[in-house]
């Protein structure tokens, strides 16, 4: 089970995931914002340092003649994260991630997700935990959507996975945390990082899940579709950090009784 560090210094509370270390936990996605100006602002707003990509939908080389991702969020700044967004087969997503690798230059940090069906996005894990396998064993440092199922986690970390990211709820639903028992059970026996990925609507949800003991957040819609994208990642970046601290400040245990803020002993008059 993991500690709470409640005297860890906030400069030195990193996140770390194989073996490169972050200052910020609220990871980013690439897509659906108005172009690539704003997708900058919101990113530098967010203060990410990881930005996932969907390799399937947004250009980083594959066509030499549009413009490019990598012009505005250069590698030399940000760690890109490839993403199989749009893979529903295990062998779909092997083949996005090796086209990743040569596009970045043998880039080896990658997020997987394979998808059950169009209607929920929900993950399939049999063909997930199949390309997980041989990803790890070509190479790859492989972060990996998955169910909140505890077991399924504990399988995927087994295998060799460097995070694992299960679901808050259905990706692009805004729905929050549905379900934070099975959270925390998978952040209870982790061994590497747990991040949220998926249906995170607003800067509370973000902060109940690092509450939870989560080492990040990873979301793109809940930005990209705000009204005001670059306000609400700032909104996100200071969800992120609040919860973090609560968390690491240990918060008070509930009870079913008052207990007053001015105890009556030791009274003056």
């Amino acid at each position: 089970m993991r500690d709470q560090n409640q005297n860890q210094n906030v400069s030195d509370d990193l996140l770390t995931i194989a073996g490169k270390s972050y200052n910020s936990r609220l990871l980013v996605g690439s897509g659906k914002y108005k172009d690539l100006q704003q997708t900058r602002e919101a990113t530098d707003a967010a203060a990410a340092e990881i930005i996932t990509v969907a390799i399937r939908r947004v250009n980083i080389g594959q066509d030499p003649k549009a413009p490019s991702l990598l012009d505005v969020l250069p590698p030399s700044q940000y760690t890109i994260l490839p993403n199989t967004a749009g893979c529903y087969t295990a062998r779909d997503a092997v083949y996005t991630l090796q086209m990743a690798r040569e596009l970045l230059n043998g880039h080896k940090l990658v997020k997987l997700e394979v998808l059950g069906d169009e209607k929920t996005l929900f993950p399939n894990m049999p063909e997930t935990l199949v390309a997980a396998k041989e990803l790890v064993q070509d190479g790859f440092d492989v972060m990996v959507y998955c169910s909140d199922d505890p077991i399924q986690a504990r399988m995927l970390e087994d295998i060799g996975c460097v995070a694992v990211m299960p679901l808050a709820s259905l990706i692009g639903s805004g729905m929050g945390i549905l379900n934070p028992w099975n959270l925390s059970l998978i952040i209870e026996q982790a061994r590497v990082p747990v991040l949220v990925d998926a249906g995170v609507g607003t800067a509370s949800d973000a902060a109940i899940a690092m509450e939870l003991g989560c080492d990040g957040v990873l979301m793109n819609t809940a930005i990209a579709g705000a009204q005001d994208p670059v306000r609400m990642a700032r909104a996100m970046k200071l969800g992120v950090q609040a919860g973090r601290e609560a968390f690491l400040a240990g918060r008070i245990a509930r009870k079913f009784a008052a207990s007053p803020s001015s105890p009556m002993a030791g009274r003056m008059v």
